[in-house]
């Protein structure tokens, strides 16, 4: 058996920034974490307040990560759940609608409409990216798997096993979120045709679909007197599901490292 070992990474990144630097010196390998749950430019309506609305700005970058697509190998884009909670619409920097906002004059629209716009915008900075050489993956959306009510109603997820294949299906806002993201990578992919294929997918949603029992549920927060907390059916903490992830994007990546021995061969003949 091959001997194996635990490589230590260096955190460069400071402990009050929110996006993480892990330089593995050892392998000339670093990892980079930058927080962007809308994808796109954004706002808080609050500056000190996460919890209030943010202002979306669909059609518009978010910098913080586009501005460095050129200097990554690998891409690998997440973000769903953000998208319903109370958000503002911008379209060419105009009001176009809401989610959940209490202004009747404003245009109510869905959390479909504000992703696809997003994720559209998104891959089209990716695509948009001359000098990228590597390869972006969409991970699809993971659902959540409250039942007896919503979230903020008594919504639990204590099931310990896993789905079979039969008992459950994508409905709602899960399948429409993973519908667009697949519409979405389609289109975005035929538009990079003929400059790099640079788009790929990461497929997580059926698999996750299958596994409630993944869920931190009432123990995802420390107890807290006087004050109830709803339980959290949509991270994934617990071992198990989760580390799948990690086993499916290393398949993808030796994948894309054996194509591109294959292109270089047929080059090189």
């Amino acid at each position: 058996m091959v001997g194996k070992k635990v490589a230590h990474p260096v955190d460069a990144a400071k402990p009050t920034d929110e996006n993480r630097l892990y330089i593995y010196t050892e392998h000339n390998f670093n990892i980079s974490i930058i927080s962007s749950p809308y994808l796109i430019r954004t706002e808080k309506t609050d500056p000190n307040d996460f919890t209030r609305p943010y202002n979306l700005y669909l059609d518009e970058f978010d910098e913080t990560w586009t501005t460095k697509i050129e200097t990554f190998d690998y891409v690998i884009i997440s973000a769903g759940q953000w998208f319903f909670r109370p958000t503002y619409f911008y379209l060419n920097r105009t009001l176009a609608g809401c989610l959940y906002c209490p202004e009747p004059n404003v245009t109510h629209l869905t959390s479909s409409f504000s992703y696809r716009w997003a994720l559209r915008t998104a891959l089209r900075a990716i695509n948009g990216a001359v000098n990228f050489n590597g390869v972006a993956f969409l991970r699809t959306f993971a659902p959540s798997h409250f039942e007896g009510g919503p979230w903020d109603k008594g919504g639990d997820c204590v099931r310990t096993t896993p789905f079979r294949r039969n008992e459950t299906v994508l409905e709602d806002y899960g399948l429409g979120i993973y519908s667009v993201q697949l519409e979405e990578l389609g289109i975005a992919g035929e538009a990079g045709r003929g400059t790099g294929e640079k788009l790929r997918l990461f497929d997580a949603t059926k698999l996750m679909l299958l596994r409630p029992d993944g869920h931190p549920g009432k123990y995802g927060h420390w107890p807290v007197a006087n004050r109830t907390i709803p339980n959290d059916c949509v991270h994934w903490c617990l071992p198990g599901p989760i580390d799948a992830w990690n086993d499916i994007l290393q398949e993808l990546l030796i994948k894309e490292v054996e194509y591109k021995s294959i292109v270089k061969l047929f080059y090189f003949f």
